[in-house]
């Protein structure tokens, strides 16, 4: 099979794929949830005119001018309102989220006013509507201010409960089960044996996963044989996740078994090879309802591969409305070479200029077993297949890796 270009590949992915059912949640399990509907508000928000401010509800015209003195014929506070009707020449003393009482269209705040002997003397004078929230100026019962595919944060919860609602429709988090898969593998806190080394690429993936909007399942380590990696996919399938990453074995080589497994659990290969580098060797299909994605066994270009593939497509099934990576401009911070069939994703550093220029600086060494380099780097910069040579403070695209 040819080399699949990467955006063919991610479109092949994402093809079909429709957002999880969805369930409803309270309002504190709904963070970085994702609506499956509109959330419109179930109440006016305020309900009734407010004071802004601490001082006296008045009529505008009886406190047009300074030293005019007024009787004050009542208070009100935050939840307790005044019942009566402010007339000609009086006042009421009012603390700020009070309902402004009726025949009052202004207030007065306490810092310009004089009170004595049951009334205020005018330092400054009102204006009609200040100091004023009206009613309905943040929001009216009916408006949808949370859209579907809304990935909720903590100010939308916020929003959320003051638009009256207790609980959200949110689609079902995607599950993710993910099987690492060689011989060569032992788990951190190990001692290596010769020729092993320590398991590390689930953790990243994992914990991108979960950013993303996922559940995990650690389905642990499988050795090099078709029986170990065919029990893996098994519990894959039987724990109902939405999403099966294999790690490792998705090359050619004698010991690389994940596809042989996987075609003989009955999975339908959609590609095992993409034009990118890192990453090469990666593999997609379908076992029913589960989508399977193959990643390589080199910590980078599985990390790289799962940034690319897995977290736009847990984010569709999330129901998200934004799906894709956002690109943005930088400048080189050095040279780079030109470019072959593959398209490159370096991994830079980046830094802001005092002018505020953005530079992304591809670390040193790009090979794909390097970890501190990728934990270094804080963005991939995209080059396109056959881009020339590129010199230091060339425009460059990248994309942001997560913090």
């Amino acid at each position: 099979m040819a080399l699949m270009p990467v955006a063919d590949a991610l479109a092949a992915i994402l093809a079909g794929v429709e957002p999880l059912p969805e369930e409803m949640v309270a309002l504190d399990a709904a963070y970085h949830r994702v609506l499956a509907r509109d959330a419109a508000a179930l109440r006016t928000q305020p309900p009734q005119a407010m004071s802004a401010m601490d001082g006296y509800a008045v009529r505008a015209a009886d406190a047009a001018h300074v030293a005019a003195r007024l009787k004050v014929i009542g208070e009100v506070a935050a939840g307790r309102p005044f019942e009566k009707t402010v007339g000609t020449g009086e006042a009421v003393r009012i603390f700020t989220g009070g309902v402004i009482p009726a025949g009052a269209d202004a207030v007065i705040i306490q810092e310009d006013t004089v009170a004595e002997d049951g009334g205020i003397t005018i330092t400054e004078a009102a204006r009609p509507g200040r100091h004023i929230r009206p009613a309905g100026i943040d929001f009216r019962e009916g408006d949808v201010l949370l859209p579907r595919g809304t990935r909720l944060t903590d100010r939308d919860l916020s929003l959320a409960a003051g638009m009256n609602h207790k609980e959200l429709a949110v689609h079902r988090r995607p599950k993710v089960a993910m099987l690492a898969t060689g011989d060569e593998l032992v788990m951190p806190g190990s001692i290596p044996g010769p020729g092993q080394i320590v398991y590390s690429n689930g953790y990243a993936l994992r914990a991108l996963a979960r950013g993303a909007g996922a559940e995990t399942v650690d389905l642990g380590i499988a050795a090099d044989t078709v029986e170990a990696t065919t029990s893996g996919i098994r519990r894959a399938r039987d724990a109902g996740a939405d999403i099966l990453v294999t790690m490792g074995g998705a090359s050619v080589g004698d010991h690389d078994l994940v596809k042989r497994s996987l075609e003989a659990e009955g999975v339908a290969m959609a590609f095992w090879r993409i034009a990118m580098r890192p990453g090469k060797p990666m593999m997609h299909g379908r076992l029913g309802a589960m989508r399977v994605i193959g990643l390589p066994g080199n910590p980078v270009s599985s990390y790289v591969c799962g940034f690319l593939f897995l977290a736009p497509l847990i984010r569709a099934l999330s129901g998200r409305s934004a799906v894709h990576h956002v690109s943005e401009t930088a400048l080189l911070g050095s040279d780079v070479a030109a470019n072959d069939i593959r398209e490159d994703y370096l991994r830079a550093r980046l830094k802001r200029r005092a002018d505020g220029v953005l530079i992304a600086t591809p670390v040193n060494h790009q090979d794909s077993s390097l970890l501190g380099n990728l934990a270094a780097a804080a963005a991939l910069v995209m080059r396109r297949p056959f881009a020339p040579a590129a010199a230091a403070g060339t425009p460059c695209e990248i994309l942001r890796l997560p913090d």
